[in-house]
């Protein structure tokens, strides 16, 4: 008899996530299907990890991208994603592409690549909303907050309305840039968020989207679609769901939300 050993023989997954997060691959070792494996490359480097040319023609990638891409060459991936919500925000229109079309050309074609941006607009066409909520972390001050309702509106996108998370009294008088450093990423708490997305949740929104991929919430993603009655995506699920769906794995999971059994 033998034991599972994750191994991916449907579809190997290169994530590329921030260096100190422990959030994102949680997650997605949480969400993934059977016989579907997930590689981190860990990036450290500020958002975005691609920067504009002076004519924002083209982008240079950072350099522990470009290190991850050169790494991931030779592990027979079926896909890659920029894990960051952040650099698609701060990026801003046009970026997501211009960085798909930089890592194509390292990782070789038949190698899916996309951004968390990207994911987040199919996902939201593919759950048919068209007037999401938009959920932020706090550690997003308020220029990544701006940065944000900047890219979904640039991309055609109608919020319902937008709110950032409070992480309660202990952290509540922390800037948002000492949040991590001080602790927070490894002390969230899902219970909480719940009940803040649930009480803001606006009438006349059609979903909610939770942006941040080191921002823990895949846990209450069935509880609020069951109780807000609409889907509820979030930004690791939303990239999961696009590689599984581009790899051609349509294997149904269930647990997290209504997206990843489309």
């Amino acid at each position: 008899m033998t034991q599972n050993d994750n191994w991916g023989w449907q579809a190997r997954i290169g994530v590329f996530i921030v260096g100190n997060e422990a959030v994102p691959e949680a997650e997605w070792w949480a969400m993934a299907p059977p016989n579907v494996s997930v590689h981190a490359a860990r990036v450290t480097a500020r958002a975005p990890w691609a920067g504009w040319n002076e004519d924002r023609t083209a982008v240079e990638l950072a350099e522990d991208v470009v290190r991850g891409a050169e790494q991931f060459t030779g592990m027979e991936l079926s896909a890659v994603v920029i894990g960051h919500s952040s650099s698609s925000i701060l990026g801003g229109k046009g970026w997501d592409d211009a960085v798909v079309a930089a890592l194509s050309a390292t990782v070789g074609a038949g190698v899916f690549v996309t951004t968390n941006g990207l994911d987040s607009l199919a996902a939201l066409q593919a759950s048919k909303v068209h007037r999401p909520f938009l959920v932020l972390p706090p550690w997003f001050n308020d220029a990544i907050v701006a940065a944000a309702l900047h890219y979904y509106a640039d991309h055609s996108i109608t919020l319902a309305g937008h709110m950032r998370y409070d992480p309660g009294r202990k952290w509540r008088d922390l800037p948002p840039g000492e949040l991590y450093p001080q602790g927070m990423g490894f002390a969230q708490e899902i219970a909480p968020l719940y009940a803040q997305v649930r009480a803001a949740c606006p009438e006349n929104a059609d979903g909610v989207f939770i942006a941040g991929t080191g921002f823990r919430c895949v846990g209450i993603l069935d509880a609020l679609e069951r109780d807000l009655a609409r889907p509820v995506l979030s930004a690791n699920q939303v990239s999961l769901w696009h590689c599984l769906r581009r790899a051609g794995v349509r294997t149904p999971v269930a647990g997290y939300g209504g997206l990843l059994k489309l």
